[in-house]
């Protein structure tokens, strides 16, 4: 099957591709709960074999454990079918302490140390898309710790930006990119080299990226969006009930936006419901579309645990929302409240 494609860095990527966060299985801080590695292998297959061309993962994500899933399914898929693959570096962990929060680290040794860790488990030679995670600000991934707070293990965003590029000179990455890297600091990072993408979150209850961006707009940067559908609450299937029944062992089970907002998040997905219903898809697949109406977007990072997952979102890659879609959405997104930031990506409208 052939998807529609826009241009990353040279590369010509279906506009949705395969996230690997939810493929991770237990026994870390930020797990989904239990996964069956058969089942994500048999999602990955089945998501290429609709014409999904690329994968993001990260080593955080089941500390290690994500990439190497991917890496079987890799080896799994002929050679000329197998897709692109991005992944990251960044968050380092404590093997002693798997359930601590991992820590932003981004000094030039950790860095290459993460490369050849990753291309083991991968199973590759050469990583398609690079990416500095967060901020290498030294400290936990808790968003409890209030920002600018010292460490000593920070780095400058010029160290590490500029090993990044060094990476890419010597043929061991092909593109590199900030995920979650503010306007400020990509202007910043671009001076000392072109930033070939950037990866902010970016759905209907989290637009705060939007300034973000413009900026990839403006300077030739590709963008990837994460979580279009908000880790599941805008796939059309989630309710009060199925959180309820979330295990443990998956971090949505206490977050606020699955507890706190979770009526007010759920009633923005049931405002999808006319839209689907009018274009003949699943709501997921216009949660999905919906980010890549916006200027600057490249392609949207889905994720999958089980095959037919990925065919509720799949239909976003073809589907074009219409003016009177967009301004549904963003009235349903002003009515409720939901999430901060411009709410119809002609314009950027305020609410």
């Amino acid at each position: 099957m052939t998807l529609a494609t826009r241009t990353l860095a040279g590369l010509e990527i279906s506009t949705v591709g395969f996230g690997a966060w939810a493929i991770s299985g237990t026994g870390w801080k930020f797990a989904w709960g239990p996964q069956d590695d058969l089942e994500s292998i048999a999602a990955i297959r089945h998501a290429v074999e609709s014409g999904v061309n690329w994968i993001d993962t990260a080593p955080v994500y089941g500390l290690g454990h994500s990439e190497e899933v991917v890496g079987a399914a890799l080896r799994a898929l002929p050679e000329a079918d197998r897709p692109f693959v991005f992944t990251k570096a960044g968050l380092v962990w404590d093997d002693a302490d798997p359930l601590a929060p991992p820590r932003k680290i981004l000094d030039p040794k950790s860095v290459r140390r993460e490369l050849e860790d990753s291309l083991r488990r991968l199973g590759v030679e050469r990583i398609d898309l690079y990416q500095a995670h967060w901020p290498g600000d030294g400290l936990p991934l808790d968003f409890e710790t209030p920002p600018g707070t010292p460490s000593p293990d920070a780095v400058p965003l010029a160290e590490y930006w500029a090993t990044f590029a060094e990476l890419r000179q010597e043929g061991k990455v092909g593109a590199i990119a900030l995920s979650n890297h503010g306007a400020d600091r990509l202007a910043e990072a671009d001076t000392i080299a072109h930033v070939d993408a950037i990866q902010p979150q970016f759905s209907l209850l989290s637009r705060g990226a939007a300034p973000d961006l413009a900026w990839a707009a403006r300077n030739g940067s590709g963008a990837i969006v994460y979580q279009p559908m908000h880790s599941g609450l805008l796939s059309g299937e989630f309710s009060a009930d199925r959180v309820a029944a979330l295990p443990d062992t998956d971090w949505r089970r206490t977050a606020p936006d699955f507890t706190t907002g979770l009526e007010r998040n759920l009633s923005v997905a049931r405002a999808l419901g006319p839209v689907a219903e009018r274009h003949g898809v699943p709501v997921a697949a216009v949660a999905v579309a919906w980010t890549l109406a916006w200027e600057g977007v490249t392609g949207a990072i889905v994720g999958a645990r089980r095959p037919e997952q990925v065919d509720g979102w799949l239909p976003a890659a073809s589907l074009e929302l219409t003016g009177e879609d967009l301004d549904e959405i963003a009235a349903a997104l002003t009515r409720t409240g939901a999430g901060e930031g411009p709410v119809h990506p002609r314009g950027q409208r305020q609410p």
